[in-house]
């Protein structure tokens, strides 16, 4: 028994890949492991034909090699800041935008949308919807990611975008279990720690999760973060304990649907405990995939080490046939071989609905926090000087395309008259040096920022701008609404909270009257 089960090992995996098509190892994997899940990047993903023929080649493999199911094949399309899919694909609110809009049936209908579109490249698993409660400003990688800091909200959301996939057939995720929220540190660098005790997680942290499980939740993902008050051996994250696994998440929360890992690469765990260990500790805490998401290396230390702890016993072998139950369950609920070889084409009226109705929702989400005096909206006769920085903070999970190449056609586009400067510009060194003189000539002043801190020089600049010019001093801030707790003598600041060309277009817009918005803020200020 245990024989069969160590070879197929591969189906309580997740691995990835570089590269646009299947590589030798992958499909070595496929064969002789039965590797069972794969994750997909943007750095395999190119425009929708290109991504259609690679799930086509992954799944023909494992057709060929015998899989009884076809593959999961996931990515992150969270939408927002995270999101995988590029050219070809709608920009889709992310989830604070969605929240901010305070209508669940946007959360729906976004996540109907996003199963369409995975649906039409063969992509049958999401890693979303993230229901974290973002209640701490200072997080650096949950942030817009979160539906806000109310739990009920993010519940009620979570429970709406998870609704969404798994009507049009797409597996769903919850993440990061059991919270992500209050961390001022992202686990791809270090291992945070939440110090709450257990009556606070049950009232904030708990709150989507249990709503979302009730309302029958397929995967949930750990968090690599350590709770004392959950698990008392020191820095023993969520991941590899089973106190947080098994005991509250598969005994005190009731889950019986699949458990995976976020990936074991992440320096939470393979700086302190190695990722091919960490696999075996994580399937040992409970969790029935584990995922490997880049180093092929670190991918076969990781088959062979879980290998050899079944061989030796370490690894209870009635656990391992009951996560593979729990597997095959879900395969044989979402997947089959038909639509996995012969994945359905999105018409070409689908991408223009979808187009239109994501520009909605973004109106319905994109909120005026601040406009003293009324002073917007700006005249198109106004003489207006915009300003942004390309050095963009982003957390590693995030998208790394740069949107703000579009910005200053976006600008031209809608008033032509208007200066654009990058703040690390000749023109706009120029322009500063002159002790501000020049910015007398215009009467408005916008300044697009994106996640400051203290030490961002941007900070500094914009202060000063408003101590030594007269004229109107507006901010977009175009993704942490958090910004303005270091700019709060503007005069007026407008949340996009995500930074691409449709959110950019509508509240440039914004700023000169030809578009209303009418988000109501899902954090505090």
């Amino acid at each position: 028994m245990k024989r069969d089960y160590l070879e197929s090992i591969g189906q309580l995996m997740v691995f990835g890949f570089d590269g646009k098509r299947m590589t030798p190892e992958l499909k070595k994997m496929i064969h002789e492991n039965k590797l069972g899940s794969i994750i997909l990047f943007s750095r395999n993903l190119a425009e929708p034909s290109q991504i259609r023929q690679l799930t086509n080649e992954l799944q023909s493999e494992a057709k060929k090699a015998g899989h009884q199911y076809p593959l999961m094949i996931c990515t992150d399309q969270e939408n927002g800041a995270v999101r995988r899919l590029g050219k070809g694909s709608t920009e889709f609110p992310g989830s604070m935008v969605l929240g901010a809009s305070q209508d669940v049936n946007n959360a729906y209908k976004v996540a109907k949308m996003t199963a369409e579109e995975l649906k039409n490249v063969g992509i049958n698993w999401n890693l979303a919807p993230v229901v974290d409660v973002n209640n701490n400003p200072l997080n650096p990688v949950i942030c817009t990611r979160s539906f806000g800091e109310d739990p009920r909200i993010v519940a009620e959301m979570g429970k709406a975008f998870m609704r969404g996939l798994q009507e049009k057939g797409i597996i769903s995720t919850l993440k990061h279990f059991p919270g992500h929220g209050d961390t001022g540190m992202d686990s791809h660098l270090d291992l945070p720690v939440i110090k709450h005790n257990i009556d606070r997680l049950e009232k904030v942290e708990l709150v989507p999760f249990r709503r979302c499980i009730d309302a029958g939740a397929d995967v949930i993902m750990s968090a690599h973060i350590y709770f004392p008050a959950l698990e008392k051996q020191y820095g023993l994250p969520a991941t590899l304990s089973k106190k947080v696994l098994t005991g509250l998440l598969r005994e005190h929360l009731h889950f019986q649907g699949v458990i995976t890992t976020d990936c074991l690469e992440m320096k939470a765990i393979s700086d302190r405990f190695g990722t091919a260990r960490g696999a075996v500790m994580a399937l040992k805490a409970g969790a029935d995939m584990v995922m490997v998401s880049h180093t092929y290396e670190k991918q076969v230390e990781t088959l062979d080490q879980v290998n050899k702890a079944l061989e030796k016993g370490q690894i209870n072998t009635k656990s391992l046939i009951q996560s593979m139950e729990r597997i095959n369950r879900l395969k044989e609920k979402y997947l089959n071989w038909n639509e996995a070889l012969h994945p359905e084409s999105i018409s070409v009226v689908s991408n223009q609905n979808h187009r239109a109705n994501a520009e909605r929702i973004y109106k319905k989400g994109i909120t005026l926090v601040k406009n003293e005096h009324q002073i917007l909206p700006l005249s198109i006769n106004d003489k207006v000087l915009f300003i942004y920085s390309e050095r963009l903070f982003s957390a590693k999970v995030e998208d790394q395309k740069n949107h703000l190449s579009y910005f200053e056609k976006i600008v031209k586009n809608i008033d032509s008259d208007a200066d654009v400067f990058k703040m690390e510009s000749l023109e706009f060194v120029t322009l500063i040096k002159k002790n501000h003189s020049g910015m007398k000539k215009y009467q408005a002043i916008v300044v697009l920022t994106a996640s400051l801190s203290k030490e961002n020089v941007q900070v500094n600049l914009i202060k000063e701008i408003k101590r030594s010019s007269d004229c109107t001093l507006i901010v977009i801030a175009g993704k942490s609404p958090y910004d303005i707790r270091l700019l709060s003598d503007v005069d007026a600041y407008l949340c996009t909270y995500d930074i691409n060309s449709t959110a950019l277009n509508i509240s440039v817009r914004t700023v000169f009257g030809l578009e209303e918005v009418r988000g109501i803020l899902p954090v505090s200020l």
